[in-house]
């Protein structure tokens, strides 16, 4: 295990020596987080969008409704709960507001009653907005009519929009490409090192062969975690996208990811014989995924046949598992098919690499 730890130190050390390869690695990824960031992340309409529901037609929602319409920073839209459920899914409004039968009755009464307030929870910021203007809304009336009991109350509910935005669906595309990258790009290094005899004076050495695989899989593990926690925190700081599943779940699909594109890369490194040819065949590979996967724009833009050619493709795969865990984005398969496919992208892969991979 010593041997293994110092061998993994040793490939860093290489690795930070390497300026082209600290750039493919890291610069190229966080240089496209901020270009289309800087490009797509910024919004010429500051108002919110939200659909007003009136179920109770009294004096009471009415004046609710012109509360609301009265906030500035707000846009009132009014229609059914179906009509306005459905905009919010499509990304058309950011929040409902409704006004439940009976409501006028019980504030009549005096009589404790809610007004349903649905937010998204994958868009965070506009939720808190919508929430603090809903909650002093209620608490005017309350004031009003009530003398200060509270009679309004505020019953919030979620739905989640299955439009995200482009910079939200940007970001775990990124990571996406940045882990396919790291994985590809592996073959050069150890075709490099084969036809300079490097690997065949290793193997002749006492040093088990498993820890020099071993090591350099660790590198590439671990930098794709530093390539996780670089390109998720400039989207977070600079960009304000919103983290809604699971970062444990996150984790996993990031280590799985590397680990597929690595056996994809030690599979291509089995069967080329020159730097030159490595190069080559991995710029043929990386460039069809990077733009057929759906990593710059949403698979549904892509023309039937190409579709198909891009559901063979493992970073489709990785692209749409990182977006469903991370922003909720709008699935090309369910989740547990995108585990699957990447899963036997790994395991076929290392089949080959280990049954093909020549020392010599």
């Amino acid at each position: 295990m010593n041997t293994l730890l110092r061998l993994t130190v040793a490939n860093i050390r290489s690795l930070v020596r390497d300026r082209a390869a600290l750039f493919w690695t890291f610069f190229f990824p966080v240089m496209f987080v901020f270009l289309f960031g800087w490009i797509f992340g910024g919004s010429s309409d500051s108002k919110v969008a939200i659909g007003f529901v009136d179920q109770d037609n009294t004096q009471v929602s009415m004046g609710l409704q012109q509360s609301f319409s009265q906030v500035t920073l707000l846009t009132i839209q009014t229609g059914s709960l179906e009509a306005e459920k459905a905009a919010m899914q499509h990304g058309d409004i950011s929040a409902i507001v409704v006004v439940p039968s009976g409501t006028g009755a019980a504030v009549a009464a005096k009589s404790a009653t809610s007004i349903q307030l649905y937010i998204d929870p994958s868009s965070s910021q506009v939720s808190q907005v919508v929430e603090q203007i809903a909650d002093q809304i209620a608490n005017r009336f309350n004031l009003q009519l009530a003398g200060g009991s509270s009679v309004v109350g505020i019953q919030q509910m979620t739905l989640q929009s299955t439009n995200i935005s482009t910079v939200a669906y940007l970001v775990p595309s990124i990571l996406a490409m940045a882990l396919m990258q790291l994985g590809v790009f592996a073959a050069i290094p150890l075709v490099q090192q084969r036809e300079k005899g490097i690997l065949k004076r290793i193997g002749a050495t006492p040093l088990a062969r498993w820890k020099l695989v071993g090591s350099n899989v660790l590198l590439r593990l671990l930098v794709a975690i530093v390539d996780a926690v670089v390109i998720l925190g400039i989207g977070l700081v600079f960009f304000n996208i919103q983290i809604v599943g699971s970062l444990l779940e996150a984790a996993g699909l990031v280590l799985l990811g590397a680990g597929a594109f690595l056996a994809i890369g030690f599979a291509l490194a089995s069967f080329l014989k020159t730097e030159e040819q490595a190069t080559g065949v991995v710029q043929v590979v990386q460039m069809p995924m990077m733009f057929l996967s759906g990593i710059f724009f949403s698979f549904d833009f892509l023309p039937g046949f190409l579709q198909t050619v891009a559901r063979f493709l493992p970073l489709t795969y990785l692209a749409d598992a990182l977006r469903q865990v991370m922003v909720n984005g709008t699935q090309v398969a369910p989740l547990g098919v995108d585990v699957a496919v990447l899963t036997g992208w790994l395991v076929v892969c290392l089949g080959i690499a280990a049954r093909s991979f020549r020392w010599e």
